[in-house]
């Protein structure tokens, strides 16, 4: 046995989907760091909006009347904004508003992208929150202030219609969009995965994210088994309460870290994961069965598609016989010929390199080994 600080990595055996089109990678590193297989599909792309009119015209409107407060919500979309104003050669004008404004960051890479464009913030809040910017705003009074809001592509529920609400003059600053990716196959590839329960747990960074993967789900048809995956097999894991809002409206369950960050995203998965995995004591081992391999005795144990499918088939009957024909339509695929079972199982047991893990039952199936001591607890299971 080596368990010692398990040297496989807490999601080893789990495959996670991301999302996310920012920082993908990023997200993907941390999760293989610790073991995951990643399956990343962006569900949406990031449109800049140089040409367009809105920001255009949002530009202006700041340069003829200068704002109170501009809350500058995230690097890149700060710097396109300068960037575009350059381009239109307004760049010099916006920056002199803004140098007279009341200039708040809302974490440090935002606080930088303000530096670098030769301006200093007034204020950031340690906790990198929008809510924690919105109640220092209200605590100061916005009442006939003029406030200009830099949007980083996804709504942000309740912040503006808090500010006007309160009496301010809301500007919105419109820098980039989320649109449907253009290649959808990994999209499609990655609902198929989930739907098929080859996902142990889909990562979501932003609500836009989680509302596409949603309508193009509807759009094959597969919104009903989506969400019947997402409800018990496949966890949803979004990375704060605005992100999971599109999932909760539909029902799904989801779980959400304390910080909402990329770190505590991960670590979450690393408990929860391994928490959903069943585990049984087998023929004196201890085995856990993961997504696409097993620890037996906490050594990771590689397993293909057909023979996890088994070895579930009989996680669900633990102790007791399961007969070829109820493992043969367990097999992903096999069509009727029972021999199907009998290769696959030789595999597994290969895989599992503890072949009395599992019994053959002559005439009747295959059991799990379950210790005797156990029988009585997992009888009624």
């Amino acid at each position: 046995m080596h368990d010692q600080g398990q040297p496989h990595g807490p999601l080893a055996g789990f495959t996670v989907g991301v999302t996310a089109a920012r920082r993908a990678d990023e997200l993907g590193a941390l999760l293989q760091r610790r073991g995951a297989a990643v399956l990343h599909a962006p569900a949406l792309r990031i449109v800049p909006l140089a040409d367009d009119t809105e920001l255009l015209a949002a530009t202006k409107e700041l340069i003829d009347h200068t704002p109170d407060v501009v809350v500058a919500t995230t690097a890149i979309g700060f710097r396109g904004w300068v960037e575009a104003a350059d381009g239109w050669g307004l760049g010099e004008q916006l920056l002199g508003r803004l140098r007279g404004a009341e200039l708040l960051a809302r974490g440090p890479k935002v606080k930088g992208a303000i530096r670098a464009a030769g301006l200093t913030e007034e204020w950031s809040p340690v906790s990198e929150s929008m809510a924690e910017v919105l109640d220092r705003l209200l605590g100061e009074g916005v009442a006939g202030r003029r406030v200009a809001l830099q949007l980083h592509g996804e709504p942000l529920p309740g912040f503006v219609e808090s500010l006007r609400a309160a009496g301010a003059d809301v500007v919105l600053v419109p820098v980039y969009r989320w649109m449907p990716p253009e290649d959808l196959a990994p999209l499609d590839r990655l609902l198929d995965a989930a739907v098929s329960r080859g996902l142990d747990a889909v990562t979501f960074t932003s609500a836009p994210a989680a509302a596409s993967l949603l309508n193009r789900a509807e759009s094959r048809g597969l919104l009903t088994d989506l969400l019947a995956a997402l409800d018990h097999d496949v966890l949803a894991a979004c990375v704060g309460p605005v992100t999971a809002v599109p999932l909760q409206a539909a029902g799904v369950p989801t779980v959400q870290p304390e910080r909402f960050r990329l770190g505590p995203l991960v670590q979450l998965l690393g408990v929860e994961l391994p928490g959903r995995a069943r585990t049984f004591p087998v023929a004196g081992r201890r085995v856990e069965i993961r997504g696409h391999a097993v620890l037996v005795d906490d050594e990771l144990r590689p397993v293909p598609p057909a023979g996890m499918a088994l070895l579930r088939a009989l996680s669900e009957r633990p102790g007791w016989v399961v007969a070829r024909s109820d493992l043969l339509r367990a097999l992903p695929g096999a069509g009727r010929d029972e021999h199907a079972v009998e290769t696959a199982m030789a595999r597994l047991r290969t895989a599992l390199g503890a072949p009395k893990l599992i019994q053959t039952v002559v005439k009747r199936g295959y059991r799990l080994a379950l210790d005797p001591a156990s029988d009585a607890k997992y009888a009624d299971a």
